[in-house]
């Protein structure tokens, strides 16, 4: 299942998955007050998106042994003059660890990479759940 708000994302996720022949149930939905099911997933992940209210309900979406992958913005992303500007958007140097708490960290990564030109200050992590 891919979720997200704008439709011309899922259009482009969409067009990316049937050159693959990939099943992806497809949902425009608001992350932030979208009902996500419990220990649904093999595979949770959440790209250039933060909100450390709803972090615990997109963990609790991974079964046990499932994974959840993420990367995001850093703060120092401000010094490049785009992307997010507000702090609760921002992740601190070392956050994504305590972030996926309990979760098992496989990897974890900050630094600067160059997306379409410009460079991009992020922290990624792969974390799998606990079997127990």
């Amino acid at each position: 299942m891919a979720i997200d708000n704008d439709a011309s994302r899922l259009n482009v996720g969409r067009r990316q998955a049937e050159k693959r022949k990939l099943p992806v149930t497809w949902m425009q939905a608001d992350l932030t007050t979208h009902q996500i099911p419990s220990r649904e997933f093999d595979v949770v992940m959440a790209f250039l998106y933060l909100d450390r209210s709803r972090m615990p309900a997109f963990l609790d979406a991974v079964k046990p042994g499932g994974w959840f992958l993420s990367e995001t913005f850093l703060r120092t992303q401000t010094q490049y003059g785009w992307g997010p500007t507000s702090a609760d958007h921002l992740l601190g140097h070392g956050e994504f660890l305590r972030l996926v708490a309990p979760f098992e960290v496989a990897l974890s990564r900050e630094g600067t990479e160059i997306a379409n030109g410009r460079p991009m200050d992020v922290a990624g992590v792969v974390a799998q759940r606990p079997l127990a």
